[in-house]
Parts: structure tokens; C-alpha cells; sequence
């Protein structure tokens, strides 16, 4: 039997979520995870992670927003593709376009996905020759680097796909601002390299 699960999430624990549940219950879940005090852009929250979990294929989440879930579109993106994948529909109270119980939500979607996964796929193409120019021109210099060309590489995977710079920080067991000078240096250094495709 499938069911419609709504989820909600505010961002400081002083805000009330009521509103969301009450829109969620109205378009007919049965039942609301909530976050309190979370961040869309982490994506280990206990109730996220305890919706995620409760879902089974054939249901639909509903959310007020996609903002709710995600917060940022690749995130946005990987998170429906991997619920599709469960054979999970997820729809938006508020974003029509947002709806795979629909053909045309799903159409839409696809295309969606196809054009922001050649963005994320360009973005690392231009942060990997921006590195390897650097490297090539013997662009280092000072302390040596805690962030070394593996450990930046795993860095920007792992932003690709929307970790956050605490959680990169803990799995290379570096230090936040490390991670973040390395993050930007390889975006700057890929700006320097984005030349025309053609002359």
C-alpha cells in the first residue's frame, strides 16, 4: 500500500514548523517528518534521515518546497534521481513543475537532471586542468600545503556532490579553512582556464 509522507524542516530551533505540517496534512500525508534548527545543506539530518528511511517504493513525498530537502540544485537533483531509483515519487506544494507522479513532472525532471549533471561535469573538467596547469607552472610556494593534489581532488568530489566544507574537513582529517582555501583556489585557477571551446 503506498502512502504520502510529507517533510518539513525549519532552520532555527525557535521557529515553528506548524504551518508546514498543517499545509503537509491538508494535501494528505499521513504522517510528517520535522527538523528543527537544520540546515538544507547538511544532508545527515535525524528526521531527513529517518523519513529516507521510513519511505518505501510506490509512495510520494510532499514537501512545501524543494528548498525543505535540499540546499543547492545539484543536492536537489541527486536527492529525486536517488528516490526515483527507490521507485519514490516527491512532489512541491508550491513548485508545480516539482511533481513525478506526473508524466510531464517526469519529462521535466529529466531534462533538468541531464543539463545540471553537464554543469557539475564541466566544473570538475575546468578545476582539473586549472590544478594541473597550476602544478605544471610549479605554483607552490611557503609551508607545504596540508591540502596535497589527492587530497583536493577527493575535496572537490566530494563538493560536487554537496558535502559540506565541515564534512570534507572530517573525512581528509584537515581543518575547515584549509579545505575552503583549496576550494577556492582550484575555482579560481579554473576561471583562468575556462577558454572557448573553439577559436
Amino acid at each position: 500500500m503506498s502512502n504520502v509522507i510529507g517533510y518539513a524542516r525549519v532552520s532555527k530551533r525557535d521557529q515553528s514548523p506548524a504551518a508546514q505540517e498543517a499545509e503537509l496534512r491538508a494535501a494528505g500525508a499521513v504522517r510528517v517528518f520535522v527538523d528543527h534548527g537544520e540546515s538544507s545543506r547538511v544532508a545527515e539530518r535525524p528526521q531527513w534521515l529517518a523519513c529516507l528511511e521510513y519511505l518505501n517504493s510506490g509512495d510520494t513525498l510532499i514537501v512545501r518546497r524543494l528548498d525543505r530537502i535540499a540546499g543547492s540544485e545539484t543536492m536537489a537533483i541527486q536527492t529525486i534521481s536517488e528516490l526515483h531509483d527507490r521507485g519514490v515519487n516527491i512532489k512541491s506544494l508550491t513548485e508545480p513543475d516539482i511533481d513525478t507522479t506526473t508524466p510531464m513532472g517526469r519529462a521535466l525532471f529529466g531534462i533538468v537532471a541531464v543539463f545540471a549533471q553537464l554543469r557539475v561535469d564541466t566544473i570538475r573538467d575546468n578545476t582539473r586542468r586549472g590544478l594541473a596547469h597550476a602544478r605544471a607552472e610549479g605554483r607552490v610556494g611557503g609551508r607545504p600545503s596540508v591540502m596535497t593534489p589527492e587530497r583536493v581532488e577527493q575535496a572537490l568530489r566530494m563538493r560536487a556532490d554537496s558535502h559540506s566544507i565541515v564534512q570534507i574537513a572530517k573525512v581528509l582529517g584537515v581543518g575547515k579553512s584549509s579545505v575552503a582555501r583549496a576550494l577556492d583556489k582550484a575555482a579560481e585557477d579554473a576561471r583562468n582556464q575556462d577558454t572557448p571551446l573553439s577559436a
